[in-house]
């Protein structure tokens, strides 16, 4: 049994992508950009804000200090205001976060995700269930990178030869890794199997059933 589980958010506890596409979108929209499909936003996201707006970004434009600032700010203001209108728990999470709480489960949250911004939304659709949500802080490096991870154990009380950590993409293994703890895939999200086992992930869950039997033993 695990005594503390850390999830990434977006792809693992919730589905965030038609909202991250959409902003991501009318930001391209306010530039004349070319938009990009939503299976484009699948590996568009995963490494934070700046990475993401990079890539939505044409080669040929000239990413300089001003027009990232602008886009930063346009990104988070169009998100903020509509980070609700399609997310969604995936199927059987939060009922899973009332059990493993009920057990003595420890539960938190590292993300990519702003940390003003992450902490809303999972309270949003996971009130009272996470003792903590760490996103990326200003100056910060972020995941892969272990520090994050290290302070959120730190503050929750976890060990890591007793802490999984839960992700959907190769960061999510790289980070857990980074950090001396194993790590579960799951195959709900936005990346492939393939890309996790090829990262090593130590267990892969298909559904929230599955994922509490790894959890609980």
């Amino acid at each position: 049994m695990y005594t503390h589980v850390i999830f990434d958010l977006d792809g693992t506890i919730l589905n965030t992508l038609e909202d991250l596409a959409d902003a991501c979108n009318w930001v391209c929209a306010q530039h004349g950009w070319p938009e990009h499909p939503l299976e484009a936003y699948k590996y568009f996201v995963g490494n934070g804000p700046v990475k993401l707006l990079e890539r939505i970004t044409p080669a040929d434009v000239e990413q300089t200090k001003e027009l990232r600032a602008q886009t930063m700010e346009q990104f988070l203001a169009r998100y903020g205001a509509h980070q609700g209108d399609k997310t969604a728990p995936y199927p059987g999470l939060p009922e899973l976060m009332v059990r493993l709480k009920a057990a003595g489960v420890t539960l938190a949250v590292l993300s990519n995700k702003p940390d003003s911004a992450a902490g809303t939304v999972v309270e949003r659709y996971y009130p009272g269930l996470f003792s903590a949500v760490q996103g990326s802080l200003p100056g910060a490096p972020i995941k892969p990178d272990p520090t994050l991870l290290r302070g959120l154990m730190g503050r929750i009380g976890a060990r890591p030869e007793t802490t999984l950590f839960v992700g959907d993409s190769n960061v999510d293994v790289f980070t857990a890794k980074n950090a001396g703890l194993k790590c579960c895939g799951v195959l709900w999200g936005f990346r492939t199997r393939e890309e996790l086992a090829q990262a090593g992930a130590d267990h892969f869950a298909r559904d929230a059933a599955e994922l509490e039997r790894i959890i609980l033993g």
